[in-house]
């Protein structure tokens, strides 16, 4: 089955001018040229656009997109990749929704409110098997113990720094930069400091939490489109250490 360049446009909410900007990056490319040069294109387009099309949602570059693109990775895999990252925000998101209603509800009913409920949204044990399996029971429990002794504001700015270290990475993924560069190495250091609030970062513990971040769609998600770009930048680091 094939579809011209009006009817693709308008399936993906998107436009003829933006598709043909697609096909001159090399991202989607038309299966065929019709006589008048109508632009038609075939089922791997209609997979590839919609590819970016959850790219771009998730704020990822076009540079960084065609690096995801680039790699050897079959439509159907990358599909199922995205899919079940997304299971894992939706998830997310009903928790964090349902948190934010009780607290509404106390607000309004004047019921006092508790911290530890107040910030139910921010399931700091949701990895805890990972942990575990990974780096032993201890480990958890020095993490977990670690961030119950912070403050609430001591927790936000925890989670604020996580954000934004994350947006970093991204930002120097987008501009083409080796995972090596200056400029990822630096956020990389940043994401160290970071890490070293709740445990000891050593050469092995680094490199297993960029596999991490590469294997597991759920840590994943919170690099789209790059997470190998952070595992890669992450080694170095931690050949360095």
């Amino acid at each position: 089955m094939e579809w011209s360049i009006q009817e693709l446009s308008t399936a993906a909410g998107t436009t003829s001018r933006t598709l043909r900007y697609y096909g001159e990056r090399g991202l989607v490319m038309p299966s065929r040229l019709g006589s008048n040069g109508m632009r038609f294109y075939d089922e791997s387009a209609l997979g590839t656009l919609l590819r970016i099309r959850i790219l771009r949602d998730y704020g990822v570059g076009l540079e960084a997109i065609e690096e995801v693109l680039r790699r050897d990775v079959d439509t159907v895999s990358a599909l199922k990749e995205h899919a079940a990252s997304m299971r894992h925000h939706r998830r997310e998101l009903s928790r964090r929704i349902a948190s934010l209603e009780r607290t509404i509800n106390k607000m309004e009913g004047g019921e006092q409110l508790m911290a530890d409920e107040v910030f139910d949204e921010f399931d700091h044990t949701q990895h805890r098997e990972e942990v575990e399996q990974r780096w032993g029971k201890q480990a958890y429990a020095d993490s977990d113990r670690w961030w119950r002794s912070l403050s609430d504001e001591e927790k936000q700015g925890f989670q604020h720094e996580q954000k934004a270290i994350a947006t970093a990475f991204g930002e120097v993924a987008a501009s083409g930069a080796d995972p090596s560069s200056e400029q990822a190495q630096a956020v990389v250091a940043r994401h160290v400091q970071w890490l070293s609030g709740p445990t000891t970062v050593t050469p092995g513990y680094l490199k297993g939490l960029g596999e991490m971040y590469v294997a597991d769609p759920r840590f994943g998600a919170n690099y789209p489109g790059y997470a190998e770009f952070v595992r890669d930048a992450m080694s170095v680091y931690a050949d360095r250490l």
